[in-house]
């Protein structure tokens, strides 16, 4: 992996765990579903805009569309969508905590369902990420937090799975950007679909709010994406799902500077194990160690 790669990781996941703490605020002050249907809107109408200028064009290759449709749907309706609503209740650093685990329940789905061989390490970061998983669960539980919204998270959290195994169709092929906005066009379209008769558009407009929304918009829901392709494109699937192990680090962290959410032991000693488990898991797959 070459340096340009390591800088694109790093810059993916510091920008994927940000979003957390931008939502948190969103939703403080805004309908869940409807925010979220119009940053997709926003943010795939300059992607496609923007793929248009560079010559990219929406005629994808029949796996492409299919990643495309799979990619909207399961990662920007389900695990976003539900993520967004599960934030009017916990916080976001727990919301980042279960997310991260997205590498682990590949893994898990590959040994159980496609018969994947594990080596021996990655079956030990296997259960120590599961482990530190229920670590902070069980913490937060008995603490009083909201089950329906670890819930909510876990359901969108298998949704990012499945959306995750089908993401290398879509950045084959070239249309990078255009595959981008049109998958958030899919969102967009889900996400108001089932807005409309559950939402009413109440905002409490404040330089904060506009600022997360602009930010969440644009970094997160643009960039970020845009970048995780190319990185995939760039070293394949595997070598950059390593970077995710920095997710569950940085979205605690992030969560805790700008929000201020207090952070126990018990949280970050399931954050380090979450973490070490989820990069040997992803160096097992490399063949690394």
């Amino acid at each position: 992996m070459d340096f340009r790669a390591i800088l694109m990781g790093l810059a993916f996941a510091l920008m994927w765990s940000s979003a957390f703490t931008s939502a948190r605020i969103i939703v403080a002050d805004a309908p869940p579903l409807l925010s979220l249907s119009l940053r997709f809107l926003i943010s795939g109408l300059l992607g496609i805009l923007i793929a248009r200028m560079l010559g990219q064009t929406w005629k994808l290759t029949r796996a492409q569309w299919r990643a495309t449709w799979i990619f909207g749907i399961c990662q920007n309706a389900l695990y976003l969508g539900l993520n967004f609503v599960a934030m009017q209740w916990i916080e976001a650093s727990l919301a980042a905590i279960i997310a991260s685990t997205m590498p682990l329940l590949v893994a898990l789905v590959g040994w159980l369902v496609f018969k994947d061989r594990v080596p021996l390490i990655g079956m030990i970061g296997l259960v120590a990420g599961i482990a530190g998983v229920v670590l902070i669960m069980g913490s937060r539980i008995s603490g009083g937090v909201d089950v329906l919204g670890v819930v909510f998270c876990l359901i969108g959290a298998m949704a990012l799975t499945f959306a995750t195994l089908s993401v290398k169709g879509a950045a084959s092929g070239g249309n990078v950007l255009m595959i981008v906005g049109l998958q958030m066009l899919i969102g967009s379209a889900c996400l108001f679909a089932v807005a409309v008769p559950l939402e009413t558009w109440d905002v409490t407009l404040s330089p904060t709010w506009i600022a997360a929304f602009v930010y969440t918009t644009l970094v997160p829901g643009l960039l970020a994406t845009w970048v995780w392709f190319m990185l995939v494109g760039r070293v394949g699937a595997v070598k950059a799902s390593t970077f995710h192990f920095l997710n569950p680090v940085f979205g605690v962290g992030i969560a805790a500077v700008l929000l201020g959410e207090s952070i126990g032991m018990t949280d970050l000693i399931g954050v380090l194990i979450i973490a070490g488990g989820i990069l040997a898991v992803q160096l097992a797959k490399q063949k690394i160690i």
